[in-house]
């Protein structure tokens, strides 16, 4: 029997999908409607899809979502790409945007093969991609509690009488060490340098936490190397 591919756009929001299927060929891409984000709707709009002689390719944008759906799709033994954002032809004066234009574009252009697939990491390196946005969050927040701490100093002409490498461990004796006649000023002051304290904990918290995954993994391709070498 011969077989025919339909190629299925999905427009993916927290709480629902808009779905949207272009059949092989060169008719116009029809769209199906929206769902609920659900393992229950998503088995149901398989199963509403497939027929025999038919194959299914479905794609959706990489997005906040996560990859929970391309793996759902997976599971069920269905093909699906998940497509670069930043490269998704865009036409010219095109600036109109909702979820079944989307779902209707996606799927017209991956028929046309004009998507671009991004590297859909496995559960366990994506929990490490979390553990390094963390870090990267972690980062971000001591720079602007800096900041903050920098520009309340800066306010009250609050400097060292001696020039002082930023934010080592002698700039850091010196903030221990200052003092404020006004009791509001203090509080502001210590309020500030707790809430640099707990992101440098959060952070060093991560870092370890990072640190022992790398020793863990380095373990890990010594044991393959290892087992490799006695087959």
């Amino acid at each position: 029997m011969k077989t025919i591919t339909k190629f299925v756009g999905l427009d993916v929001s927290k709480e629902s999908i808009a779905v949207a299927v272009a059949d092989e060929g060169r008719g116009e891409p029809r769209y199906i409607g929206m769902f609920p984000h659900t393992v229950e709707a998503v088995r149901s709009l398989v199963h509403r899809l497939a027929s025999d002689g038919v194959e299914l390719e479905f794609c959706y944008e990489a997005g906040p979502t996560g990859y929970g759906l391309y793996r759902l799709l997976r599971a069920m033994d269905m093909p699906c790409t998940v497509v670069a954002p930043s490269l998704i032809p865009v036409r010219q004066g095109d600036r109109v945007k909702t979820d079944k234009r989307d779902a209707l574009r996606l799927a017209q252009l991956f028929r046309a093969g004009e998507l671009v697939a991004v590297f859909v990491p496995n559960e366990e390196n994506e929990s490490l991609r979390d553990l390094v946005r963390a870090r990267e969050d972690a980062v971000e927040d001591r720079t602007r509690a800096r900041h903050r701490l920098s520009k309340f100093l800066l306010r009250h002409n609050r400097r060292p009488e001696t020039k002082l490498s930023a934010w080592g461990a002698m700039y850091r004796r010196w903030l221990d060490g200052l003092k404020w006649t006004d009791r509001r000023e203090q509080v502001v002051y210590q309020e500030y340098l707790h809430h640099l304290d707990e992101i440098e904990g959060r952070l060093k918290r991560l870092e370890a936490a990072i640190h022992l995954e790398a020793v863990y993994g380095q373990i890990k391709m010594e044991v393959s190397i290892i087992r490799n070498s006695l087959i």
